[in-house]
């Protein structure tokens, strides 16, 4: 089956079967992770790592004497080699098929202490990177965070819930196939890097959570950036792709939600935060969203004014405020509300084309910064280190081409159709670096596992374009052979 041909239509057997897949992967998953659980809560408590390398990762707020005016202008200058260099090297990836999010990325890592602050240190005897000091890194963050709260909020305006329409079955379930085999092996991982690579007293049930989570992220918007670059955002692969990956993104926010009420409360505790973000979900989708959409549909002719950008930004500030109270992330809450309103409105497309530039290019930077800031690959040191990156590499695309190679094929898809969804399932990007940040923040993953995490999303995200090339090549090598 060609990438542009329509995907067979299912009989009710097939849709049975596709349903028992999915129904005994998610029994199968559940099941071995309760084992799983029980196995890594007998485990000792970790040793976590050394109090220097977290208060590194974690700069702590400067002093009340440190002048704005001394702070400013670093900030200033941080932001401005952090869009120069990764706009630069945005470009240069490009030149090779990588999506410029690639090169912001790395840009942050090379300014910050992995590359720069250790040529400062070991070459020129400095205490720090001139351009990311530490004294900027929490107003450094308070602007990463604004401007991941309006990325998702874009995300959310721009998630298209008719590209679920069509292929709700097949897309459900090699969505949820993709999640639970990283899922289940980002778990079983966790049995074997809890002791090494855990904070201390973080609870085994906690960490196997989170890793399952990490492990099991697509990044929407970067996959739906390689789609358009290669003009099949139309095929069906594409589509099929965009409406996997969109119930991806739902189903993580929905898990990393559950690990943060794991993680923030005791077991009640996190069952009144996983109760309180099902009632805010369902509030926002069926109650929210129809409303909004009769309210813009009955004003978008006037465009957007003043008093309508106050009110939507009025709405973004409060659904965030309160999904950060219920004890989740404020991101969850900026998406949700970009849900609410209708992706093909005018409004949606006005908030698109005047937010996309000023986030895309000013604020994300400033979180690209901030993650290079507390992305320290000096941590994995040694041989034991890197193999374990390595194996989280491994781990991960294992994972997620498997399971939707699997899930796909029972969809009825051919085999060069399920690899080429499971290699393009396989992007991260963005997504993954919000979710680690924020396992950072709850102390879930230490620093040094979170650098290997991040080299696990930039490998995983560089292979993307390069291996859906290599699947073309050799599909096309075979239809001249079978022509000749």
């Amino acid at each position: 089956m060609s990438a542009g041909e329509p995907l067979p239509n299912k009989r009710p057997s097939s849709r049975w079967r596709l349903l028992a897949f999915y129904g005994l992967s998610l029994a199968v998953t559940v099941a071995l992770f309760i084992a799983i659980r029980a196995v890594g809560e007998k485990l000792p408590t970790p040793a976590g790592d050394a109090p220097a390398s977290a208060i590194a990762a974690n700069p702590a707020p400067p002093a009340a004497a440190t002048k704005p005016v001394q702070v400013l202008p670093r900030l200033l200058a941080a932001l401005a080699a952090v869009i120069i260099v990764g706009r630069v090297l945005g470009i240069v990836l490009g030149w090779i098929g990588q999506p410029p999010v690639i090169g912001e990325v790395i840009a942050g890592i090379l300014l910050g202490p992995s590359l720069l602050g250790w040529i400062c240190r070991d070459w020129f005897g400095l205490p720090q990177s001139p351009l990311l000091p530490p004294d900027v890194a929490p107003y450094l963050g308070v602007i990463a965070q604004l401007g991941v709260i309006l990325y998702m909020f874009l995300v959310g305006v721009d998630f298209n819930t008719e590209l679920l329409k069509s292929h709700v079955h097949a897309a459900t379930a090699i969505s949820h196939a993709s999640i639970l085999a990283p899922f289940l092996l980002g778990s079983l991982l966790a049995l074997g890097i809890f002791g090494r690579l855990a904070p201390a007293e973080v609870s085994f049930t906690s960490f196997a959570l989170f890793m399952g989570v990490a492990m099991a992220v697509t990044a929407f918007p970067v996959l739906a950036r390689i789609l358009t670059d290669r003009n099949i955002s139309r095929t069906e692969l594409g589509v099929l792709a965009l409406s996997c990956a969109a119930v991806d993104d739902v189903t993580a926010w929905c898990l990393l939600a559950l690990v943060a009420g794991v993680v923030q409360s005791q077991v009640s505790g996190a069952l009144s935060v996983i109760g309180l973000s099902l009632v805010y979900i369902a509030v926002m989708l069926l109650v929210v969203r129809p409303i909004a959409g009769r309210l813009i549909r009955r004003v978008e002719h006037n465009g957007l004014g003043p008093t309508a950008i106050a009110v939507i930004f009025a709405a973004l500030l409060v659904s965030a405020l309160t999904t950060e109270w219920i004890g989740i992330h404020a991101v969850f809450g900026a998406f949700l509300l970009g849900v609410t309103v209708p992706h093909d409105s005018r409004i949606a497309k006005s908030l698109s084309s005047g937010l996309e530039q000023v986030v895309t290019v000013l604020l994300l930077p400033a979180f690209f910064a901030y993650t290079g800031m507390r992305t320290q690959i000096g941590l994995i040191s040694g041989w034991e280190n890197w193999l374990i990156c390595g194996l989280i590499i491994v781990v991960a695309s294992v994972g997620k081409f498997g399971g939707t190679l699997a899930a796909a094929r029972f969809a009825g898809l051919d085999w060069r159709m399920g690899s080429a969804l499971g290699v393009l399932m396989n992007t991260r990007g963005l997504m993954e670096l919000i979710v680690l940040n924020i396992g950072l923040d709850l102390g879930v993953i230490s620093p040094t596992l979170f650098a290997m995490m991040v080299i696990m999303a930039l490998v995983t995200t560089m292979a993307t374009a390069p291996l859906l090339a290599l699947l073309e090549s050799n599909a096309s090598a075979r239809t001249a052979g079978q022509v000749a």
